[in-house]
């Protein structure tokens, strides 16, 4: 009796099964035609959520080159079929992309996207749990959202420009705590071992990028601590929903990577990209269509209407132990030094003799550089940890609060610099002819350039072209191109004693023998030192030992290889006047066998942030050329 009914039962409910499936796949076609009808495909969200740029021969095509990323096999290149794919599998509860969630949660932002445009019927389309989402949410804990700029770091190829992240910044966030946020990175996957194959590997978008959200102490240690860059950090005037937008697009980004270009598709690059998502009146991304330079996309925020507040100086270690040294007597700094090397002489009569305020200033001077040796130094680090835990014993003595003191930055924060690119027009002399020039550069500074905004004593250019015509030969040609020319300057001082470094590839007009206007291709490097001194403003002079490699057809063997040194002075003049002055010494042992001195002289006048006036002096063997120019950033 009892198989029987449980049989009549079963019979019974086959009907409603059905009639359920029919219903959700009738639903689904519903939802499709709706969506199909008021072309959402088309429209600016749906394609900033799924990253779609378009193509050079029509059509879009997505950035994101993840395929479980992509609900259709023709998603990267098929809004349409993409977005009806999305509806269809919000049906399911099968697990999909990376992050193996139902597409509801997976796809987190599509979904309140669709749901709020198309209306969805609970009964027809049951919302899904999605706690994984809500954990994560919960535990970012967000009321804002910051901007993050760490200066460039010449030392590191991915660096060299600068950087962006975002921090989520927490409700109940202080001064002190706001260093406890996630934060939300976008950076290349690299091995550690990666060396120089980075630089060509991420120019050509060989290695994959990944979104991913570490806590915010974590980079203020690795940038600010250990790399040395001061940070900055612009609070973003977002609502609620758009804040809301922002981290479930980031959520959502867990199923996708992108080939990483050091240039163009970087870090600030596709952090635009999620601030686009949260507010779709942006068009952050549109001042960028060759490259990305954090810096710009920095200016990019702050000239968009009410969208960056006042930013925030967050000093490097060795920013913090170099103003501080500024304030202490040259007694005090002998005394500080002694206790960095040796704690033990904090107990000597010397020591003891100065004020108990000034001792503990002194104290708090030397923890700091221990602190900063004991996690940069890997040779000595065990040393320096526990000579800081000796000076911080004694230091805990002196019941005397550190003083409170206003750390100010070397250089302006970014939004005020020059843009990275540069046109130059001018005219000027050359071996008794005269010439006109217009000269374009990609990207980025130069020692000369206007310093506010940029790391100071550094210079990064690449991808620019100079073309003259002469008047009297009556002759037009392009006079130098660059390829990369970078030049670090590191002002050693008893405590910082980094080595400056440069490197050049590029290619100049030479006069040599019977050719006037030969075309040589040259590349140098050099390692050396620096010092900076204040006799008028400020003034820094530089030595380096070179090497250098040449090749054109004025040579009789067609090559020239040698080396020999070169000193200089970089000086401030004024705010707006630089002045750079060097003298170079060459002998070539290979190829042409020679040897030359060339001298350079330059100076600049800054008329505006983006506007400056030039005047350059070059001599090199018998090779005189004075040129004029004025320069607009852009």
């Amino acid at each position: 009796m009892i198989h029987i009914l449980f049989t009549i039962i079963a019979f019974l409910s086959i009907p409603s099964l059905s009639l359920a499936g029919t219903i959700s796949h009738s639903y689904q076609h519903e939802l499709i035609g709706q969506a199909r009808q008021a072309r959402l495909a088309d429209e600016r969200e749906w394609h900033l959520l799924l990253h779609y740029q378009n193509s050079l021969w029509g059509g879009v095509t997505s950035e994101a080159d993840a395929s479980e990323f992509f609900l259709s096999p023709q998603g990267k290149h098929n809004p349409q079929a993409e977005l009806d794919a999305t509806i269809t599998q919000f049906f399911s509860v099968d697990p999909v992309g990376r992050s193996k969630q139902p597409a509801q949660c997976a796809f987190i932002a599509r979904y309140h996207w669709l749901k709020e445009r198309l209306h969805f019927d609970r009964e027809q389309l049951a919302p899904l749990p999605c706690e994984r989402f809500d954990r994560w949410r919960a535990e970012m804990n967000p009321q804002g959202i910051s901007l993050i700029f760490p200066a460039a770091f010449l030392n590191n190829p991915a660096s060299m420009f600068g950087h962006t992240f975002l921090r989520i910044d927490q409700k109940g966030q202080t001064e002190q705590t706001r260093i406890l946020a996630y934060t939300i990175d976008y950076a290349a996957d690299v091995p550690s071992d990666a060396g120089m194959e980075f630089t060509f590997r991420g120019l050509l978008g060989g290695y994959k990028g990944f979104f991913s959200t570490p806590p915010y102490y974590l980079k203020v240690q690795n940038y600010r601590d250990i790399e040395n860059r001061d940070m900055w950090e612009y609070p973003l005037n977002l609502t609620v929903d758009q804040i809301d937008r922002l981290l479930m697009h980031t959520w959502e980004m867990d199923n996708a990577y992108f080939d990483y270009f050091f240039f163009k598709e970087n870090c600030s690059y596709h952090i635009l990209s999620l601030l686009e998502y949260a507010n779709p009146a942006l068009h952050l991304r549109d001042r960028f269509s060759l490259w990305t330079i954090p810096a710009d996309t920095v200016r990019a925020i702050v000239d968009s209407p009410g969208l960056a507040g006042t930013p925030v100086y967050r000093p490097s270690r060795s920013t913090i132990i170099k103003r501080k040294r500024v304030l202490m007597t040259g007694e005090e700094q002998a005394l500080s030094n002694r206790v960095m090397n040796n704690p033990d002489t904090i107990g000597e009569a010397g020591f003891t003799a100065i004020p108990v305020n000034r001792q503990a200033f002194v104290l708090d001077v030397a923890s700091d550089y221990l602190r900063y040796k004991g996690e940069t130094d890997d040779l000595e680090m065990t040393v320096y940890k526990e000579r800081n835990r000796m000076v911080l014993t004694e230091r805990s003595k002196l019941p005397i609060p550190s003083e409170d003191i206003e750390i100010r930055p070397f250089t302006k924060q970014p939004d005020v610099g020059h843009r990275t690119s540069r046109v130059t027009l001018g005219g000027g002399w050359r071996n008794h002819d005269t010439f006109q020039e217009a000269s374009f550069r990609s990207v980025y500074h130069n020692l000369l350039d206007p310093e506010p905004g940029y790391t100071p004593d550094a210079q990064i250019e690449a991808l620019a072209v100079t073309v003259r015509h002469y008047n009297r030969a009556e002759q037009t040609k392009i006079e130098r191109a660059t390829l990369i020319d970078i030049v670090s300057l590191a002002p050693i001082d008893d405590l910082f004693r980094a080595l400056s470094w440069k490197a050049n590839v590029g290619m100049q007009t030479i006069r040599r023998r019977g050719c006037q206007l030969c075309n040589n291709v040259v590349a140098d490097g050099g390692i050396g030192a620096a010092k900076e001194f204040h006799l008028l403003t400020r003034e820094v002079i530089f030595a380096f030992a070179e090497a250098e490699a040449n090749y054109s057809k004025a040579y009789d063997e067609r090559h020239l290889i040698g080396g020999g040194a070169t000193v200089g002075l970089l000086a401030d003049i004024t705010d707006r006047w630089k002045l750079m002055v060097s003298g170079t010494y060459r002998r070539y042992p290979l190829g042409d066998k020679s040897d030359e001195i060339r001298w350079y002289t330059g100076s600049r006048f800054t008329l505006a942030q983006n506007l400056a006036v030039r005047l350059d002096y070059h001599h090199r063997d018998r090779d005189d050329d004075v040129a004029c120019s004025i320069q607009a950033f852009f």
